[in-house]
C-alpha cells in the first residue's frame, strides 16, 4: 500500500553530540541595499493594536474632520505629489478605494508642506468621491497616526484602534517596479477586517519618502486601560482568558485584570506569557544571495518589546483606569466550536476509562467515518471529553481495508491536540483529505490525575471543494536518543533530504520533559540557514508555527531538526536525573520529532508522485536486486529473522508492515512480500 507521506522517505538520524548551543552563521546583507521593497514587520513594534489620539483635520474641501469620526474602518493612506513611489502608488490607491466596501472609509494625508496646491487638487480628483485629501502641512496628523514614509497606510476601526500599519504592495519600491505586485498587503488587509478576521499580514515597513515626524509614542504616565492596555491585552491575551476560553481566569475587563496583576506583571517579566517561543527572524539574512529571506508568522502571539514596556509601565504605575469611551471595540468569540458549527462530527463509539494513577499505554480508538465519497477539510478542531486527563491526541485517516493501528511518528499526523494546539484552520485553496470509507485512528495519550474517568473525546470538521493544495504532514525524527545520566545540554539532530520539490507551510516541534531547545535549519548548497528558532522550548505549550508566507524548498534540499535536552538535576521536570534517557511515547522517556506540513506543487491534490519519486525507485531496485543476499546481509545474527533493529531507519516503519504475523520480525516468505508492493 502506497503512503501519502512522501517527505519522510528519507529520515536519516545523526550521531549524538553535545555542545554549546550558538546561532547559526548567516551573510550579512548590505546596510544600504539597491533594491528595497516592503517586509513583514512584528504587529506590536510598529504600532499595530494602539489607540490613535482623536486627531482634528481639515480636508482640501475645506471640512473639519476628526480622526474617529467614521462608524466603520477608516484608510490613512500617505502620499505626495513630489515623492515618485508615492505619484506611482495614487491610480492603485483609488482603485482599492473605489472596490473597498461601504464599511471603509479613505483618507489621503500629504505630509509635504512644500506640495503645490494645484497639483494637490489633481490627485484629490483622482480619489473623487471614493476618499478625501488632506494637506498635513504641520505634520501632526501624520503624527498622530504614527506615518514613517510617504507609502505609509494605517486602518483604524471606529475606535480609533490601529488594525493595519504598512505597505500598499510589493509592485513599486526603491530601485525596482514590477509589472504587477506579487503581495496586496492593502487590500489583504480590508479583505480580513470586512470578513472579521485579523490580517494575516498586520505590518509591514513601507519604502518610500521618510517623512521627519517622529512615530507617535504614549509616556508611561499617560497609559489608561481603556486607552491603550485593554487594546494590548485584547490582541494577546483575551482569546484565551475570557469566559469559556482556555484560560484559567478571564482577562477581558478592568477589574479582571487588576485582580490578576501580580500574576500577569510575573508572567511577562519572565516571559512565559503569552505562549509564543520563536526567537525573531534575523533579518540580515541577504535574500538577494539565494537565501530565504526572513521568516514571519501568520500566528504570532508574542508582545512586542514596547508593548511589554506598556504594560509592565501601566501595571507599576498605579494602573488607571482612564475614559471608557475611549475603549476598544470588544471582540466576539464563537460559542462551543472555535471552528464555528462544524459540517461533520466525529466521537467514541463508547467512553474509554481512564484510570486513577499510574502509566497508561498508548490506546488506539477506531472511528468509522460513514464517508461515501471522498471529502476535502479546511478546518479540523479536537475536543477531548476530559481535558484534564489527555496530554494528547494525534489522529490518522486508516482505509477502509486497512487492519492497522499503530502508526510511526514519522509518517506526520492526519490531526492533531496537542498543549497549544487544538484547532487547524487552512487558508483558501489549502485542505486535508478525507477518502470515501475512511476510518479514523485516535491515538491518545492519557495521564491519569488521581481521579478514576471516562473520555470520549470528539472531533469537527469544516468541508470545502477540492483546493488547489493538498496539506500533509512529514515528522523529522531521531529514535535513536541517548541522553546521558546529568547532561545539562545534550545534543541530537535529525536530517531530511527532499526527494522532490515540497513548499512549507509550518513547523511543530515535539520534545518531552527534558525538552530544553529546537532548531529547524535549511541547508541548500553550502549555505545553512535558520528557519526556525525556539530557545526555550515549553513542553507544555507545543506550538504550530504557521508561516505567513509557504516556503518552496527544491529537490535536495536538506531540512535540519537539532534539539537540546536537560537530563540534569537542575531541571525541576526531570523525572530522573540518574537514568539514560531513550526514545519512548511517555513522558518520562523521551523524543526527537519535528513535525513538518507541507504541500507538494505540481502534484494534484489527492494524487501521488509518479513511481519516479523516491519509493517508486526503491522498489524498482529491488525487483532487480537478489532478495536472499539482501535479506542475508540485514541479517546480522543469522537466525533467520529481520528485527527492527536490523534494518536501517529510513525502511524500518515501510518493512515492518509486511510482518503479517505480527511476531515482531521478519521472516524470509514476509520479507519476500515486497517484490509485489
Amino acid at each position: 500500500m502506497r503512503r501519502t507521506v512522501v517527505l519522510s522517505a528519507l529520515v536519516a538520524t545523526a550521531a549524538s553530540v553535545a555542545f554549546t548551543l550558538a546561532p547559526t552563521p548567516v551573510v550579512a546583507a548590505p546596510s544600504e541595499p539597491v533594491r528595497q521593497g516592503p517586509t513583514p514587520l512584528k504587529p506590536g513594534e510598529h504600532g499595530v493594536g494602539r489607540l490613535v489620539p482623536a486627531a482634528r483635520f481639515c480636508d482640501l474641501a475645506g471640512i473639519d474632520r476628526s480622526v474617529g469620526d467614521e462608524p466603520g474602518f477608516t484608510v490613512f493612506a500617505a502620499t505626495g505629489t513630489s515623492c515618485p513611489l508615492s505619484v506611482r502608488y495614487l491610480p492603485t490607491l483609488a482603485g482599492i478605494a473605489e472596490a473597498a466596501p461601504e464599511t471603509f472609509s479613505f483618507v489621503l494625508i500629504n505630509p509635504t508642506a512644500s506640495d503645490d496646491p494645484e497639483a494637490m487638487r489633481r490627485d484629490a480628483e483622482k480619489i473623487g468621491e471614493h476618499g478625501v485629501y488632506v494637506h498635513d502641512a504641520d505634520g501632526s496628523l501624520s503624527e498622530a497616526l504614527g506615518l514613517a514614509t510617504t507609502t505609509d497606510v494605517v486602518i483604524i476601526d471606529a475606535a480609533r484602534t490601529v488594525c493595519y500599519h504598512g505597505a500598499v504592495d510589493d509592485q513599486y519600491g526603491f530601485g525596482y517596479a514590477l509589472d504587477a505586485p506579487r503581495q496586496t498587503y492593502l487590500e489583504d488587509a480590508i479583505a480580513a477586517l470586512a470578513d472579521g478576521r485579523e490580517p494575516a499580514v498586520a505590518a509591514t515597513d513601507a519604502p518610500g519618502c521618510e517623512l521627519e515626524t517622529a512615530a507617535a509614542t504614549t509616556a508611561a504616565e499617560s497609559l489608561t486601560y481603556h486607552g491603550e492596555i485593554a487594546r494590548l491585552v485584547q490582541r494577546h491575551c483575551v482569546e484565551c482568558h475570557r469566559d469559556g476560553g482556555v484560560g484559567p481566569f478571564a482577562l477581558d475587563s478592568y477589574d479582571d485584570l487588576t485582580a490578576h496583576a501580580g500574576m500577569v506583571r510575573e508572567v511577562i517579566r519572565r516571559g512565559t506569557m503569552p505562549p509564543w517561543f520563536a526567537a525573531d527572524a534575523d533579518t540580515e539574512t541577504d535574500a538577494a544571495e539565494g537565501q530565504p529571506a526572513p521568516l514571519t508568522w501568520a500566528n504570532e502571539r508574542s508582545l512586542a518589546s514596547t508593548e511589554k514596556e506598556m504594560l509592565l509601565a501601566w501595571l507599576d504605575g498605579g494602573k488607571p483606569a482612564g475614559d471608557p469611551a475611549e475603549a476598544p471595540q470588544p471582540r466576539t468569540y464563537p460559542d462551543g466550536w472555535l471552528i464555528g458549527q462544524p459540517d461533520q462530527i466525529w466521537e467514541f463509539a463508547q467512553p474509554e476509562p481512564v484510570k486513577a494513577t499510574g502509566v497508561m499505554p498508548y490506546q488506539n480508538v477506531i472511528v468509522e467515518t460513514g464517508l461515501t465519497e471522498d471529502r476535502w477539510v479546511r478546518a479540523i478542531e479536537i475536543r477531548p471529553g476530559s481535558p484534564d486527563v489527555v496530554h494528547h491526541v494525534l489522529v490518522h485517516v486508516l482505509p477502509p481495508s486497512s487492519n492497522e493501528v499503530a502508526r510511526d511518528e514519522r509518517e506526520g499526523y492526519w490531526a492533531v491536540y496537542v498543549p497549544g494546539q487544538s484547532v487547524h484552520t487552512y487558508p483558501d485553496g489549502f485542505a486535508r483529505k478525507l477518502p470515501a470509507g475512511a476510518r479514523l485512528n485516535f491515538q491518545m495519550h492519557y495521564t491519569p490525575n488521581g481521579t478514576a474517568t471516562t473520555d470520549s473525546t470528539r472531533i469537527g470538521v469544516v468541508l470545502c471543494d477540492e483546493p488547489d493544495h493538498e496539506v500533509r504532514t512529514a515528522g523529522i525524527i531521531n529514535t535513536r536518543l541517548s541522553i546521558p545520566p546529568g547532561a545539562g545540554n545534550h545534543r541530537e539532530e535529525a536530517s531530511l533530504t527532499l526527494p522532490t520539490d515540497a513548499t512549507v507551510l509550518g513547523f511543530l516541534p515535539h520534545m518531552h520533559l527534558r525538552g530544553k531547545a529546537c532548531r529547524y535549519e535549511l541547508t541548500r548548497g553550502n549555505e545553512t540557514t535558520t528557519l526556525l528558532d525556539v530557545p526555550r522550548y515549553d513542553f507544555n505549550w507545543q506550538l504550530l508555527y504557521r508561516l505567513a508566507e509557504p516556503l518552496p524548498l527544491a529537490a535536495g534540499d536538506r531540512l535540519t531538526f537539532t534539539a537540546w535536552f536537560d537530563n540534569s538535576a537542575a531541571n525541576p521536570a526531570n523525572p530522573d536525573p540518574t537514568e539514560t534517557v531513550r526514545w519512548g511515547p511517555q513522558t518520562f522517556e523521551e523524543m526527537h520529532l519535528g513535525y513538518v506540513e507541507y504541500y507538494l506543487p505540481g502534484v494534484a491534490p489527492g494524487k501521488e508522485p509518479g513511481d519516479d519519486g523516491w519509493w517508486g525507485q526503491f522498489v524498482q531496485r529491488l525487483r532487480n536486486t537478489d532478495l536472499d543476499a539482501a535479506f542475508d546481509r540485514l541479517d546480522a545474527n543469522g537466525d533467520g529473522e529481520l528485527t527492527p533493529e536490523e534494518l536501517p531507519d529510513h525502511l524500518r516503519t515501510r518493512l515492518m508492515r509486511l510482518d503479517v504475523d505480527k511476531s515482531g520480525s521478519l521472516s524470509r516468505d514476509e520479507a519476500a512480500l515486497l517484490r509485489r508492493r
